[in-house]
């Protein structure tokens, strides 16, 4: 992890942002899904730039680039960004009952198995536990799945996200107590 730098997104980073979740949903996939299902996708995923307003959004950057990015939220909503089809609940969580949701989590394909996702995991951990949550939950592509297992996440259930045109995307929703 040598050489990584972390800081809260802002609005000018979403330009960049969105080319490396579309590098890494197209790219990072193969094999795990079908190529319409990596297409039918970008419905269910993507950014929710709520959580670059609510300031929990990190974006992580070698030598100036960003190789990577994810946050957590404070919200009900679990998965999906501003343009997919999934529904949106954006009322606050309670830290005592309600787990917290890391979001939105990519890393760019040329920089994948180098530790940025496991910081991604660390800093959501750390901000939620700082915000007084014990458990989070996230929404795992397959392809996520086992860097989330290897962080201490379970299974809670496998998901079939519908999407327009009829074709699903298999997901497993995930949770962790802090």
């Amino acid at each position: 992890m040598d050489g990584l730098t972390h800081r809260l997104a802002t609005e000018e980073d979403l330009p960049s942002l969105h080319a490396l979740m579309t590098r890494a949903v197209e790219q990072l996939q193969q094999g795990f899904l079908t190529p319409a299902q990596i297409e039918a996708s970008h419905q269910v995923m993507g950014i929710d730039t709520q959580l670059l307003k609510d300031q929990t959004y990190f974006v992580i950057e070698r030598e100036g680039r960003v190789v990577g990015c994810g946050g957590w939220s404070w919200r009900a909503t679990l998965f999906g960004g501003d343009q997919s089809i999934v529904a949106r609940e954006p009322q606050p969580l309670d830290p005592r009952a309600d787990p917290a949701k890391i979001r939105a989590m990519y890393v760019d394909p040329d920089h994948a198995r180098r530790g940025i996702g496991r910081l991604i995991i660390d800093l959501c951990e750390s901000a939620a536990r700082a915000a007084g949550f014990g458990k989070v939950e996230l929404m795992a592509t397959l392809t996520g799945a086992t860097l989330y297992r290897a962080c201490g996440y379970s299974e809670i259930e496998p998901v079939d996200a519908a999407t327009r045109g009829g074709v699903t995307v298999p997901l497993i929703r995930m949770g962790k107590a802090l």
